[in-house]
């Protein structure tokens, strides 16, 4: 008997028929891809010829190409307009305001209508020509097939202090995240179905696939340098991300700070003791000087300051959550020689409409 979320899915496969490894899974032909950009003129024309290209050679598919732009301040939406004039399989969901790199792809991904869906970014750096060993992976019985990064032609000192920061974030995670992943990948509408049920506010697209614990699989790829445009990622986006990451899937930090203020506690306290013995034996010889006081002060307050600080970002990221706040507000939508105004993004998985002259979302 199917468990109680299929009966109210009742198109969503089931877990248990998902491994048959005699044979392929028969899980449709309709494949969305989810194309987020920002800023991106120089790369969309490129992007779109080369998915073309990749999709002449399957054509057992029925693809749709959404643009999801986040409020880009060049030429790219017009660039993409004219992919929509030109080509009913494109289509242009451009956000009333930049709602950031977290956000707006995932609202993307909500938003897809295929029996897959697969995230890619627009500049480049992830290859549509990895999408056919993604879509034989989803065949053979993956949920997710997800792009995992074997190498990178970026900086070296980058490419190791990202890998640190995997490894460290692994270790401590309370399910097994995967290392060198950005969310480039294909996620069959069972998951992509139980994402929207998480009503996350901020979502943590390549831990959640983690927290839902079904098959994924790994495509390695060699990632290239940007050709055009520059990144859009800087110190704040990529610290955003990394807090993100942590605080989404581990208490061991705040654990540690528990764990710390207890041994600091003792420290001092045998500090305190140990400097009293020692003033009582030998006090001629020991001067009551204010050195050890002050280092003590400042040791134990930037502790403190350390602790407080890690713990606000576990309370902004519970304040993000019951906030309950739009993932994403839409400026307008195309398709094809329609325009649509007034969608918008889910709030908690419902769609909220909102008229693109009027900021006021309608209950």
């Amino acid at each position: 008997m199917k468990p109680p979320f299929f009966h109210s899915h009742p198109d969503l496969v089931p877990l248990t028929s998902l491994h048959n490894a005699a044979e392929p899974l028969h899980r449709g032909h309709h494949i969305g891809l989810v194309l987020p950009c920002y800023n991106e003129e120089g790369n969309v024309d490129e992007l779109y010829e080369r998915l073309v290209k990749v999709f002449e050679d399957l054509p057992q598919y029925a693809v749709e190409m959404l643009f999801i732009d986040n409020a880009s301040t060049d030429g790219t939406v017009a660039k993409i307009k004219a992919l929509v004039d030109r080509d009913p399989r494109v289509k242009l969901i451009v956000n009333a305001r930049n709602f950031g790199h977290i956000r707006s792809p995932f609202h993307g991904l909500m938003e897809s209508e295929g029996d897959c869906a697969i995230l890619m970014c627009t500049d480049l750096q992830d290859p549509p020509e990895l999408i056919p060993r993604f879509l034989e992976a989803w065949r053979n019985g993956a949920s997710a097939v997800v792009g995992q990064k074997r190498s990178s032609e970026e900086s070296p000192l980058f490419w190791a202090l990202r890998s640190l920061y995997y490894r460290g974030v692994k270790a401590i995670a309370d399910v097994p995240l995967l290392e060198h992943v950005t969310g480039f990948g294909l996620y069959d509408r069972r998951v992509l179905e139980l994402l929207r049920s998480c009503h996350d506010s901020y979502p943590y697209l390549r831990g959640l696939i983690c927290e839902l614990g079904l098959p994924i699989s790994l495509i390695q790829y060699d990632q290239p340098l940007r050709k055009r445009g520059i990144t859009k990622n800087n110190f704040f986006t990529l610290f955003d991300m990394a807090m993100l990451g942590i605080t989404s899937h581990s208490r061991a930090p705040l654990r540690m700070a528990t764990i710390a203020g207890f041994s600091l506690s003792a420290l001092a306290m045998l500090m305190a003791v140990v400097f009293l013995g020692l003033k009582l034996c030998f006090w001629p010889y020991i001067p009551a000087g204010y050195a050890p006081a002050v280092i003590s002060i400042f040791f134990l307050a930037s502790v403190q300051i350390f602790l407080i600080g890690l713990v606000g970002e576990y309370v902004g990221a519970v304040l993000t959550q019951v906030r309950h706040r739009p993932i994403v507000v839409e400026s307008q939508r195309l398709q094809g020689d329609r325009v649509l105004n007034g969608e918008s993004g889910h709030v908690q998985g419902e769609a909220a409409r909102v008229d693109s002259t009027n900021t006021t979302p309608n209950p």
